[in-house]
C-alpha cells in the first residue's frame, strides 16, 4: 500500500534535508517516491500501477506519495518542475529521478536495476 508523506514523515523516513547537507537515507527499505498532484492526468494514470507494485514488492520496497500542492517545500527541495516525477531511492546509493508516467515494465526494470529489489 502506498503511503502519503508529509514533510515531517519525509524527514523521518527518507532524508532529513534540514540537518544533513549530504544525502543520508533514513529508511530501512529502498523506496520510490511519487511526486504528484490531484489535478494531474498522467499522475492519475501511474497511481494504480504504483499501488500494484506496492503489493507485489511488499516487504522489499516502500512506495510513498508526495502531494506537490500540499508539500510545496518538499517539491522545491527536489527541484520538481513537472509531474509526475518519481524518485527511486536505493538503500546505499544516490537517489535517481525519473519524469513522466512510466509504464509498469519500465518501473519494474528500474526497481531491479536501481533499488536492487526483486519480487
Amino acid at each position: 500500500m502506498t503511503e502519503l508523506l508529509t514533510k515531517q514523515a519525509f524527514l523521518d523516513k527518507v532524508f532529513n534535508f534540514e540537518t544533513n547537507k549530504e544525502w543520508k537515507f533514513e529508511g530501512d527499505l529502498p523506496c520510490i517516491i511519487d511526486f504528484y498532484a490531484d489535478w494531474c492526468g498522467p499522475c492519475k494514470a501511474v497511481a494504480p500501477v504504483l499501488e500494484e507494485l506496492s503489493n507485489e514488492y511488499e516487504g522489499k520496497i516502500n512506495i510513498y506519495k508526495v502531494d506537490t500542492e500540499a508539500e510545496q517545500e518538499l517539491a522545491a527541495a527536489f527541484g520538481i518542475r513537472s509531474i509526475p516525477s518519481i524518485l527511486f531511492v536505493p538503500k546505499d546509493a544516490e537517489p535517481q529521478m525519473a519524469q513522466g508516467a512510466l509504464p509498469k515494465h519500465q518501473l519494474e526494470q528500474i526497481i531491479g536495476d536501481v533499488l536492487k529489489a526483486s519480487k
